[in-house]
């Protein structure tokens, strides 16, 4: 079941939906999380969540990690959400890139948000792809990264936060959805094989994805496009 990010009192949480983003409760509480990572899964009442500014953004159900019911009283943990260390600087030839999707409802307006960088240069896309899914802005996100890649002839080094494009793409997974998309990026994958991907952590302190999210953001709200802008 998905999740989307919603205001709790003063926190952000992220709490239980369905694919519409509608919350889904049980007796008039919501199942949420303080953090993707949280062990501990709580539960508010439906008139206490308020939605928070921009789009909604559907997330996965795999986005939040398995966790035990709170004992009644506990409090979440003050602990803050570590850091994921990720590259902010291409290495030697490669062309380095976050690329990130969004969508408002799942599925709704959808865009992508890609950041490139390599040797000095720094280049930035962010295109609304019109009613979309999560997972298609994901992976269309992934498709512009390798045409460019494919065009400046530099071996990719890629992140992504979309355990989805990941598990379609490197690990196997059989496609029920997007199948003409999923096998359209794996063709650019066999046409540039000097590529890598690697999964990060969305919304965890890591500059240059959350930079990419905001441009998808944005491409939402604006319902318009943006081509590769120099930074």
């Amino acid at each position: 079941m998905p999740w989307r990010r919603m205001r709790l009192r003063n926190a952000e949480v992220f709490a239980r939906c369905d694919e519409q983003g509608e919350l889904v409760s049980n007796e008039g509480r919501v199942e949420i999380r303080y953090k993707p990572t949280d062990g501990r899964a709580y539960f508010a009442g439906v008139s206490n969540l308020s939605s928070t500014e921009g789009p909604v953004q559907v997330e996965p159900d795999s986005f939040c990690g398995d966790a035990e019911p709170a004992k009644k009283g506990q409090k979440p943990s003050k602990k803050k959400a570590k850091t994921v260390h990720a590259p902010d600087k291409p290495e030697g030839n490669e062309l380095l890139v976050y690329a990130d999707g969004a969508c408002s409802g799942n599925p709704g307006p959808a865009g992508v948000g890609v950041v490139a960088l390599w040797d000095d240069e720094r280049r930035e896309l962010s295109e609304y792809i019109g009613e979309a899914t999560n997972n298609v802005a994901e992976l269309t996100a992934i498709l512009r990264a390798l045409e460019l890649a494919y065009e400046l002839d530099r071996p990719l080094r890629l992140y992504t936060d979309s355990k989805y494009a990941m598990g379609v793409l490197t690990q196997g997974w059989k496609a029920k959805a997007n199948k003409e998309l999923i096998a359209e990026t794996r063709e650019w994958l066999q046409r540039h094989p000097d590529t890598k991907l690697f999964h990060v952590r969305g919304h965890q302190g890591v500059a240059l994805n959350e930079v990419a999210d905001e441009l998808a953001v944005q491409s939402v709200k604006s319902r318009a496009s943006k081509g590769w802008v120099s930074r």
